[in-house]
C-alpha cells in the first residue's frame, strides 16, 4: 500500500504542474528551456511539466502613468508640465506579445524608456515655440508626441492611447510678468474702446448739431422770405391805399396833404402805444412837420414815376 501511495502522489503532482490558470486581462508567455514556445490565453491551460515554463504573465489592460517634468521655450522660459500617459499592449497577436515580453529586461526599464521618450518629444516641440504660444498649443503638443512615439512604441509592443497635459505652468516671475502684460493689454483695449465710443458720441453729436443748424437755417431762410413777402405786400397795399385816397381827394378838389397829415398822426400814435417806455424825439415844429409831409409826398410820387405800381393813374392832357 505505501508503494502505491508514492506513484499516486507523483501523478497528482504532475497533474497539478500540468495545468495553468491564466486570469482575464492577461496572457502567459511559455518557454521551453528558455526559448519562446507559445502564448496561453485566459482560462485553464495545459503545459508539459518540467519542460514548459511560464516565463512571464503580461497584462493586456490599459495602463496609466503620471509625468512631471520641465521644458525650455525658444525665448528661454521654463515651462513646468504635469501629464498623464495612457498606454496598452498593441494587440493580442503573438508578435506584439513577444515584443512586450522580451524587449526590456524588466518593467522598470520599460517605464524609464517610456517616460524619457515622452519627455524628450515634448521638450523638442516646446523648444521651437515662444513662451506666449505654449499655453494655446496643448492639442498640437499631444499630436506631435503621438506622431513621434507611434513607431517606437509599436516596436516595443505598445501603443499610446492618450496623453493629457493636465497642467502647464511657468516660473513665478514669468507668471507675474504675464499677468502685467495681460493687464496692460486689457487697459489698452479698454482705452481704445472708450476712445472709439467717445469718437462715435462726438461724431453723432456733431452730426446732430449740424443737422439742427441746417434745419434752423432753412427755417430762417423760409421765414425771412415770408417776412420779406409780407412786408412787400404790406407796402404794396399801403401804397395802393394812399394812391386811392389821394386820387379821391384830388378829384374832389381837396388838398392831398390831409392824407399825409393823417399818416403822420397815426405814426405818432403808434410810437406812443408801442414804445414800451423808450423815448423817441420828433420834430413837432411847423417846419419839421412840413418837411416830414414833403418826404411822404415824395415817397408817394415814386410809384407814379415807375409806372403802374399801385399809384394813381396819370392824367394825359
Amino acid at each position: 500500500m505505501p508503494f502505491l501511495l508514492v506513484p499516486l502522489l507523483l501523478l497528482g503532482l504532475l497533474l497539478f504542474l500540468s495545468f495553468v490558470v491564466v486570469q482575464q486581462g492577461t496572457v502567459a508567455v511559455i518557454t521551453i528551456f528558455g526559448k519562446y514556445q507559445r502564448i496561453m490565453r485566459p482560462g485553464l491551460n495545459f503545459k508539459i511539466p518540467f519542460i514548459e515554463f511560464v516565463y512571464k504573465r503580461i497584462s493586456i489592460q490599459n495602463r496609466s502613468l503620471e509625468l512631471q517634468f520641465q521644458a525650455i521655450t525658444s525665448d528661454q522660459a521654463n515651462v513646468n508640465f504635469k501629464a498623464m500617459l495612457v498606454y496598452a499592449v498593441l494587440n493580442h497577436e503573438e508578435e506584439a506579445i513577444k515584443n512586450v515580453a522580451f524587449k526590456f529586461v524588466d518593467e522598470m526599464s520599460l517605464m524609464q524608456a517610456l517616460v524619457r521618450t515622452v519627455e524628450g518629444s515634448i521638450r523638442t516641440f516646446v523648444a521651437t515655440q515662444r513662451q506666449a504660444a505654449v499655453l494655446s498649443l496643448r492639442g498640437e503638443i499631444v499630436a506631435h508626441v503621438k506622431e513621434q512615439l507611434d513607431a517606437t512604441l509599436e516596436s516595443w509592443g505598445y501603443h499610446l492611447i492618450d496623453l493629457q497635459l493636465n497642467d502647464i505652468t511657468f516660473d513665478e516671475e514669468i507668471i507675474r510678468s504675464m499677468a502685467k502684460v495681460v493687464a496692460s493689454s486689457n487697459l489698452r483695449a479698454a482705452a481704445e474702446n472708450e476712445g472709439q465710443a467717445l469718437l462715435i458720441t462726438k461724431t453723432k453729436a456733431a452730426e446732430a448739431e449740424g443737422n439742427a443748424i441746417k434745419i434752423a437755417a432753412e427755417a430762417e431762410k423760409v421765414a425771412a422770405q415770408l417776412r420779406g413777402q409780407g412786408v412787400a405786400l404790406f407796402r404794396e397795399e399801403v401804397t395802393k391805399g394812399m394812391a386811392h385816397a389821394v386820387q379821391e381827394l384830388t378829384e374832389n378838389n381837396l388838398d392831398p396833404s390831409l392824407v399825409y397829415f393823417s399818416m403822420w398822426t397815426e405814426a405818432i400814435k403808434h410810437f406812443a402805444e408801442q414804445g414800451k417806455g423808450n423815448v423817441i424825439f420828433l420834430d413837432g415844429s411847423n417846419e419839421g412837420m412840413q418837411k416830414s409831409i414833403q418826404q411822404l409826398m415824395a415817397m408817394q410820387q415814386l410809384p407814379a414815376a415807375g409806372g403802374p405800381a399801385g399809384g394813381p393813374p396819370q392824367r394825359r392832357s
